[in-house]
Parts: C-alpha cells; sequence; structure tokens
C-alpha cells in the first residue's frame, strides 16, 4: 500500500525551517517525537517539508490560544524523547542562524532525565557544543557543591561531560550576597547576548504554579524591567535567584515541561482555571510574539481541557 503525503508550511516561530529558507535542514525531529521528515524540496523560494500523513507535527502539537501551545507526544518516555530532539533541533537552527545557541536551564527531574539524554550517546554529537552557552533561569540560595545546586546538578546529569567551552557556562550564584549576584548576571546576559535575548528558556511548573522561582504572591513577579531579581519566597523562608517574566517572555523559546500525574491538577489550573497570575505565576508565561510550549505527557493532561476556556 502507498503512503500518503502531505505538504506542510511551518507557520510557528518555534518550529521554522520550512519558513527560513537560510537555515539548511540537516536535522529534524524524529517520528517518535513529531514527525517523519521524508524529504525537503524547495517551493517559491521557501523550503517545504514533505511528511508522512498520521505523522504530522499537528497531532501533537496544539493551539491552546494567542500565547500559548501545547505538545502532546504521548507517555513519559515519548515526551522526554521530544524535549530531547527539539532541544537538538533548536539548538542547530539557532547555531546556524547567528553562531551560538543561548539556553537557560532549569532544575528538577525532568531537565535532569533530558539532559542525561542529549549527553547519551544517541544524540552527544548531535549539537556542536563548542557553541553552546549554558545559562540558569533560577538558582537555590546554596553554594554550588551543594546536593540541591541546579549547577551542579546539570553538570553533574550531562554538561560536565560534554565537549563545551567553559568560558561558555555562567552559573548563577546562590550564596553570599544575592543581590548584588542578581545584578551581576543581569550584566552578564547584557553583556553576553544581543538584544539580551536567549534562544530557548527551559522551565518546569511546580504544583503550587511557580515557574523557574517565581513563586506565587512574591515581590520576583512585579518588576518590569530587571531581567534577574532575587526574590525572598515566605514558603520556602529562603531566597532564589530567578529570570524575570520580562527576560524569560523576550526568548526565541520558551518551553515549560510538565510529566507526572503530580502537575495534573496545576496544569489544569493553569489553562482550565481562572486567569490569576499572582496565584499561579506560570499563567503569565508566552506573549502573542513570544509564544510558550507547554511540553506534557498522558498523565499531566489527564485533567486538562483543550477548547479554549
Amino acid at each position: 500500500m502507498k503512503k500518503k503525503f502531505q505538504k506542510l508550511i511551518f507557520p510557528y516561530p518555534s518550529y521554522p525551517a520550512a519558513c527560513d529558507p537560510a537555515y539548511p535542514v540537516t536535522f529534524l525531529l524524529r517520528r517518535v517525537s513529531v514527525f517523519s521528515v521524508i524529504s525537503v524540496v524547495k517551493n517559491l523560494g521557501r523550503n517545504v517539508v514533505m511528511i508522512q500523513t498520521g505523522f504530522a507535527w499537528q497531532h501533537l502539537i496544539k493551539i491552546y490560544d494567542e500565547r500559548r501551545d501545547i505538545a502532546l507526544p504521548g507517555d513519559f518516555q515519548a515526551t522526554i524523547q521530544f524535549s530531547i530532539e527539539h532541544f537538538i533541533y533548536e539548538a542547530n537552527r539557532f547555531i546556524a542562524k547567528h553562531g551560538y545557541f543561548a539556553v537557560a536551564l532549569s532544575g528538577g527531574s525532568t531537565p535532569k532525565a533530558i539532559y542525561e539524554g542529549l549527553a547519551s550517546k544517541q544524540y552527544a554529537d548531535k549539537i556542536d557544543w563548542s557553541r553552546v552557552l549554558l545559562f540558569w533561569s533560577d538558582e537555590r540560595s546554596v553554594p554550588q557543591n551543594h546536593p540541591d545546586n541546579n549547577y551542579r546538578m546539570a553538570l553533574e546529569a550531562a554538561f560536565g561531560h560534554l565537549p563545551l567551552n567553559p568560558a561558555n557556562i555562567f552559573p548563577m550564584r546562590g550564596d553570599g550576597d544575592i543581590q548584588k549576584n542578581a545584578a551581576e548576571y543581569e550584566r552578564l546576559i547584557e553583556e553576553k547576548l544581543p538584544n539580551k535575548q536567549f534562544d530557548l528558556v527551559m522551565l518546569g511548573v511546580g504544583e503550587d504554579g511557580h515557574t523557574a522561582s517565581l513563586f506565587p504572591k512574591t515581590h520576583g513577579l512585579h518588576p518590569q524591567e530587571d531581567l534577574v531579581v532575587a526574590n525572598f519566597v515566605p514558603q520556602k523562608n529562603t531566597w532564589r535567584l530567578t529570570l524575570t517574566f520580562k527576560c524569560i517572555n523576550s526568548a526565541n523559546n520558551i518551553v515549560i515541561y510538565a510529566l507526572g500525574k503530580g502537575k495534573a491538577e496545576i496544569v489544569k489550573r493553569v489553562f482550565n482555571g481562572n486567569y490569576e497570575p499572582d496565584l499561579i505565576p506560570a499563567q503569565r508565561i508566552g506573549t502573542a510574539s513570544h509564544k510558550a510550549l507547554w511540553v506534557l505527557d498522558n498523565d499531566a493532561a489527564a485533567a486538562l481541557t483543550l477548547s479554549n476556556p
């Protein structure tokens, strides 16, 4: 039986290979994650991707509203696979576009699984790691050798085993004068990144609705001009360093990963509940010009209604 194919021109900034004729499409996502790429042809000066019907990207990614899309790759392992390959795809796209890939990493168990996948034999050679700039989206107020330190976790899980240029690794300092550390990290972003813009910001969401270290009813939710703030979190009686909404929402790609049954209720509240960003900060992620992609596995999406509220 002959396989049927359909032509698709990508309409999204997050998946723009087909809209950018200057970009050599050498790596696209595999069938298990998004689609099977059959061939790339030129049509009227634009790349047109031939995709096998039944595995097109729209079967996994839903437009929720003007600020947010949702990816539904399947079970936990399929969702981690999707996330790994999406990271690789965006890294290669931005390296081809402007010579580097600037990513703000997140802490947590799901990002750790993604990092481990990136460092695996299957994927470690898919990126020119010498062109990757590592930043962090938030950090706890602990030294870099502390078990809870996000920088330490990322290096131990993956990035310490990959051929990155040490000069391109920019950890947040959570110990010492945290207000001073926030100001210094903001200056670092301004120095290293044109337009103060990340290519990818990786985020999670807590069961209380926080993302990065932007916790409910904390002062870190309100700065309008800062890129990085020291945010005191009364719920945990501790300080955190965090990127602000201004910084996050200016990124070329914003991805929030939510996997597992424990995320189902907060995912439902984010999308189907009342808009209360002081109580559910993750609701503020994404803008019309810089959409957020929520990556959910089956368990996290179990209570979600996909029709727009």
